[in-house]
This record gives structure tokens, C-alpha cells and sequence, in this order.
């Protein structure tokens, strides 16, 4: 019997129990929309992720302190590890004919009052260059500069978040705040940035790198952000920070240098983990839909065995018995699995008008790999019918009652 034949035969048995085949098609249906679901998910979030650090800068280098990968230079000895200081800033600064800039960071928090009004907030010290390095603007007044930093004075510019919790309208530029119950004066406000990495950008204090210690009693920065010249200039310029610093060091690499390549390839590898259980996750829901298909399928042989002894006697063979069956357990998989896939897609694009922020992302691989399955469990779910009706004597077929 001709291929197509034996589908359109397939197709027609199906129809003759619509109801029957509508609900074997739901668990593909379910499995197929959970694949689609999760898998997106997890690879919206892994675009999401990337596209947040490329923003961040291609070219930025963090150096820590501490060593984070030893790869055979041996833990510096107990007492020894050097802090990472305003020294070193300046050291790389004035040294390094790779980078294009030397920030200092140091991480914060404290309470920030004006009035009768107070928001606890993050804090963060940095030098001058922070704002350009970090692609921040100023939308009013300015950002600190190196005298700033280096009298300590004590100055400090606002988030957007900040301003309108404790200023609601009021002009805050030029007052005086009490930060950790000491006194700044504003001399700036941030412009709007918005939430990156689920963190708000607008709720930020900056001061000045310097004041930062001192209010925190710190004798050490939290690290330092580095700019290298261009994409290019990445490894020279890891390979120039850690020459200049060792040898400020007493000759120990007690820091850790991690370019925005290292840290998107740990994300992507976090994320392709996370990708693969979500996908084995959702993939139990299509093999409980395949058992169901096998389950479906055997009562079906059952029901029609009489007719495989009319179709064995007439001239059929077992191969054609055989792919009829098989057959029928693709299409009640594929049509599952398309109908899976329509209301996934359907359910992808409404939560994207619903929650913009949500990272969803359905691609043609998603696509692919969601059919494909489907595809997949109804070949491998209609086998052991496909080959029991097959396999049934003719004789004894015609006599089933």
C-alpha cells in the first residue's frame, strides 16, 4: 500500500474516535507547552543576562581582592594578602599604557535623612571617572572630580529613586543630607537608569571614594574598575594589571582580574545547566503523554484486531499493519505537539504584552526541539502496538470476537 494511503487511513481512524484521540493528544499537548514555556524562559534569561553585560562595557575588567583562581601560583600565605588601596588605583592609573581609565569602588549602605524624612539605601564610593566608565550621566549638577576625591570632602550625589523618596518634588541640589549620621552636600543627580540584574540603579548614593572609607572605616577599597583601550587591549591589559600590582604586592598575586568575557561565559554556563534541567523537567510531562499514546493504541489494537485478520486476509502485509499503527501514534503526537506549540506561542506573545520585563524568548531552535520531541514520542510510543498488531496470526484475528 502506497505511503500516503496508509496516512490518509490513519487520519480517518483517528476521526472516527475524535474524542478519544483529543484526549491522548493532551498529554503531548501539556508536555509540548511545558518544553516550549521553560526552555523560553530560560533562554530569555540567558539573552537577557548577556545583553545586560555587553551594555555594561566589552572592555571593562574588575580586579578584587583576594584570590579567586589559584591554576598553580600557589594561596598566599596566611598574613601576607595586601588590600586592595587608593595606592593601587593610582599606581595603574599613572603606569598602565593599555587602559583608558581606573576607578575605585567601595560597597555601602547606611541610612540617608533629610528632615523628618529617611530611606536606608545603597552607598557606593568611586572615583572620578566611575560615571564614564559605567556609562552613567549626570542629569543635573556634576560628578566628583580628583580634588573631590583627594580632600575627602564630603559630597554626594543622588539616584533618581533616592531623590523622589526623600525630596518628592524639591529641588535637592546644594542641601545638606545626613548619611550615616554624617553631613553631605549635594552636588548632583543621577539621570534615570532603570533596574539592571534585578537591582535598582536609581537607588544609589554615590560620594567620593576616599569619604566612602573614612565613613566606613575601611583601609581598603572593594575593588577596582578598569577600562581597557578597546576589545583588543583585553589581555594586555589583564596581563599589565597584574604585573603592576604584583610587584606592589611583595611580588603575590593576592587579587583576582575578571574580564566581562569571564563572567558572561560563567552566566552562559550557569544558564545552559539550568536550560537542560528545565527541559528535562518539562520533558516527563511528554513522556507521561507518550505512555498514554502506547496505552491508547494497545486498547486500539484490541478493539480492531478482527479488522487486522480482514486486512492480513485480503492481502496486507505485516509491514503495512505495522506502519499503520505507527502512523496513527505520530499523528495523534504531532497534532498534540502543534497545538502544544500554537499555545505556547500564543501564551509567550501574551506575556510579553503583559509583563514586558518577563525574558521570554521563542526561537526556531525552541520550536524545533518542541516538534521534534513530539515527533519523537510518538514514534517511539507506537512501536510496541504497531508491532503487536503486526505480529497478530491472521487466522486467529478473524476469529476475535
Amino acid at each position: 500500500m502506497p505511503f500516503l494511503e496508509l496516512l490518509l487511513t490513519a487520519i480517518d481512524t483517528l476521526r472516527a474516535n475524535k474524542i478519544r484521540a483529543f484526549l491522548t493528544t493532551l498529554g503531548v499537548l501539556i508536555g509540548v507547552l511545558s518544553v516550549i514555556l521553560l526552555v523560553s524562559l530560560g533562554e530569555g534569561a540567558r539573552q537577557y543576562l548577556a545583553e545586560t553585560f555587553a551594555g555594561l562595557g566589552s572592555n571593562l575588567l574588575q580586579v578584587v581582592p583576594g584570590r579567586r583562581e589559584t591554576k598553580g601560583f600557589g594561596a598566599p600565605p596566611v598574613g601576607t594578602v595586601h588590600k586592595i588601596t587608593r595606592e593601587d588605583e593610582l599606581a595603574l592609573r599613572h603606569r598602565g599604557t593599555s587602559l583608558d581609565g581606573v576607578t575605585a569602588v567601595v560597597n555601602g549602605g547606611g541610612t540617608i535623612r533629610f528632615g523628618n524624612r529617611r530611606r536606608d539605601t545603597f552607598v557606593l564610593g568611586v572615583g572620578g571617572r566611575f560615571d564614564e566608565i559605567r556609562q552613567l550621566r549626570v542629569d543635573q549638577g556634576r560628578f566628583f572630580a580628583e580634588e573631590d576625591i583627594d580632600a575627602h570632602r564630603r559630597f554626594a550625589i543622588l539616584g533618581r529613586t533616592v531623590v523622589r523618596e526623600i525630596f518628592g518634588e524639591e529641588n535637592p541640589l546644594g542641601k545638606v543630607v545626613k548619611i550615616a549620621d554624617s553631613e553631605f552636600r549635594i552636588i548632583g543627580l543621577m539621570e534615570h537608569k532603570g533596574t539592571t540584574l534585578g537591582f535598582d540603579m536609581d537607588d544609589l548614593v554615590f560620594l567620593p571614594s576616599t569619604t566612602a572609607m573614612d565613613l566606613f572605616a575601611l583601609d581598603g577599597l572593594s575593588n577596582l574598575l578598569v577600562r581597557a583601550r578597546d576589545k583588543v587591549s583585553i589581555e594586555p591589559a589583564i596581563e599589565e594589571v597584574t604585573d603592576i600590582l604584583r610587584r606592589r604586592h611583595g611580588d603575590l598575586i593576592d587579587f583576582t582580574v575578571i574580564s566581562q568575557d569571564d563572567m558572561l561565559s560563567t552566566v552562559n554556563g550557569i544558564m545552559a545547566t539550568m536550560s537542560m534541567l528545565l527541559l528535562a523537567i518539562a520533558a516527563i510531562s511528554l513522556v507521561v503523554g507518550g505512555i498514554g499514546i502506547a496505552n491508547i493504541m494497545l486498547v486500539s489494537v484490541r478493539e480492531r484486531t478482527r479488522e487486522i485478520g480482514v486486512r492480513r486476509a485480503v492481502g496486507a502485509k505485516r509491514r503495512h499493519i505495522m506502519l499503520q499503527f505507527l502512523l496513527e501514534a505520530v499523528v495523534i503526537s504531532l497534532v498534540g505537539g502543534l497545538l502544544g506549540l500554537l499555545l505556547g506561542a500564543s501564551l509567550i506573545g501574551l506575556l510579553g504584552w503583559l509583563v514586558p520585563t518577563l525574558p521570554l524568548r521563542l526561537s526556531a531552535d525552541i520550536i524545533g526541539i518542541a516538534v521534534g520531541f513530539s515527533a519523537l514520542v510518538g514514534v517511539l510510543s507506537g512501536v510496541m502496538p504497531a508491532q503487536r498488531a503486526a505480529n497478530l496470526d491472521p487466522v486467529e484475528a478473524l476469529r476475535y470476537e
